[in-house]
């Protein structure tokens, strides 16, 4: 009896023959690794039951406008946990990405976001182009541009045809999206392939496009002065350079202005990067008073780039030796207002360059010939004078140095 009744049990079905292997995904993983797998799908179940993607999308971009991207990027990945073919979502880790300075995440997003659409949304290949160098960039960037001028048709043809109204949150291309990216492809040109044959003729056809869909794009016209003092037509660089300042840096200097009309300058002010070269034209034009209040400006917004201490206390010895000049042109005694004068550049001049040197040892900077040029205007103006104290608001930011450093920036500098 009981080998029957055994024999019975054994012939029975086994009911998880009939399931799906939930463990297949598990094969080759460790047991640490299989309970982080098991702990993210679950998470990926919590997240689609308790939050929609909008939802999820939402909180991503709160993180992104307080800058916690670490947060952003897990807001972001459930999104996509759930939804792994939301372009917006891919749009936006991508850009995560890029803040974070992963690029090669950022690229896999947006790749990913190009091979899923590639004929809307203009950004992404925006990005690509950012995070490219040469011939990929400018094929990148030209490739967001034919979308762009797609849906500026699109635009257009709704117009004429009196369609319904558009989402008023909808981020629509504009012809100054197409001034931007043109502008891209003209830097490059300026850059990366300026000893190619033809580039020189390449910039400036893609700057003059850049200006053809925004003739006003600060940017653009920095670009064409760029490109003429690049070929020695100083005098009409001059033109285009000023007449580009004067479009932001009037408003930047305002120091109280409504938040609205605060948002749309900001819009206006060249990239970071940009206004630096900015400076460098402005020295280079003699304009020396517009390049100090160009540098202020970089210097408030971020201080520790080693290139704005620099040119700051360059362009304070240019004053002086200058003003220098001019005196002894016109061969006559020293004044005491002059002297005053004098005294006062020297020190600033002294304290930009011994703050730039610091900041040069402290984010061990590799730029050889900046540092050289400091040590020798340095050598010129006597180092830093005995009681004379460097900028406050760095100081704050800088560990103690050791008695060697301190010796370093004190001595006057061999050159």
């Amino acid at each position: 009896m009981g080998g029957q009744a055994k024999g019975k049990r054994t012939n029975k079905p086994k009911r998880k023959e009939n399931r799906p292997n939930r463990d297949a995904g598990f094969v080759g993983l460790s047991p640490q690794e299989r309970v982080k797998l098991r702990m993210h799908e679950k998470a990926k179940k919590k997240s689609a039951e308790k939050y929609s993607v909008q939802q999820l999308l939402e909180k991503t971009e709160e993180c992104m406008d307080s800058f916690d991207f670490e947060m952003a990027v897990l807001f972001c990945q459930r999104a996509l946990d759930v939804e792994s073919t939301n372009l917006q979502a891919l749009d936006m880790l991508g850009h995560i990405y890029s803040e974070l300075g992963d690029t090669l995440k950022a690229k896999g997003a947006f790749l990913r976001a190009v091979e899923l659409s590639p004929e809307e949304g203009h950004n992404k290949y925006m990005y690509l182009g950012q995070i490219h160098t040469g011939q990929e960039a400018v094929d990148f960037y030209t490739r967001g541009i034919q979308v762009l001028l797609s849906a500026l048709d699109k635009q257009a043809q709704n117009t004429a045809g009196a369609a319904a109204p558009l989402d008023e949150d909808a981020q629509l291309p504009t012809a100054k999206d197409v001034s931007v990216a043109y502008c891209s492809i003209a830097e490059i040109y300026l850059t990366d392939f300026c000893m190619e044959e033809g580039a020189a003729d390449k910039c400036k056809e893609f700057i003059e496009r850049a200006l053809q869909y925004h003739h006003d794009n600060p940017e653009a016209l920095q670009l064409m002065a760029s490109y003429l003092f690049s070929t020695e037509r100083n005098q009409e660089g001059r033109e285009y350079l000023l007449k580009s300042v004067a479009l932001w840096l009037p408003a930047q200097k305002q120091s109280v202005a409504p938040p609205s009309t605060e948002e749309g300058m900001q819009s206006e002010v060249p990239p970071y990067e940009s206004r630096i070269t900015t400076a460098k034209l402005l020295i280079e034009s003699e304009e020396y008073e517009m390049a100090v209040d160009v540098l202020e400006g970089l210097l408030e917004e971020d201080d520790e780039v080693v290139q704005v201490w620099y040119l700051s206390g360059w362009v304070c010895y240019l004053q002086f030796e200058k003003a220098k000049e001019q005196q002894e042109r016109e061969g006559r005694e020293v004044t005491e207002e002059e002297t005053e004068e004098w005294k006062a550049l020297k020190e600033a001049a002294r304290s930009y360059l011994t703050n730039a040197k610091k900041l040069y040892s402290k984010l061990r900077c590799d730029d050889q010939p900046i540092m050289e040029h400091v040590e020798q205007l340095l050598g010129e103006l006597g180092g830093v004078m005995e009681g004379e104290e460097e900028d406050p608001t760095l100081d704050e930011d800088y560990e103690p140095c050791s008695d060697e450093e301190e010796d370093d920036a004190e001595a006057p500098m061999d050159h």
